[in-house]
């Protein structure tokens, strides 16, 4: 997620950093900014938490480029 990737790193916050702070695994998140695990929707919730956003903000760009392919 392009997205996600690029409001993670404005924030100079790392892969560890937002594993600790979601108290979820390291690979766990990588997978997640990667698209290579499922993102739950509380998940979403949490992760939109993070960055003052409400999770539709967040995805709702990955999903709509998703539906035009």
């Amino acid at each position: 997620m392009e997205k996600l990737k690029n409001l993670r790193e404005q924030r100079k916050l790392s892969y560890e950093d937002m594993a600790k702070i979601l108290k979820i695994s390291k690979s766990y998140y990588w997978q997640l900014e990667h698209k290579n695990r499922r993102l739950s929707y509380d998940m979403a919730k949490d992760i939109a938490h993070i960055f003052q956003l409400k999770p539709d903000d967040l995805f709702y760009e990955e999903f709509q480029k998703e539906e035009t392919l």
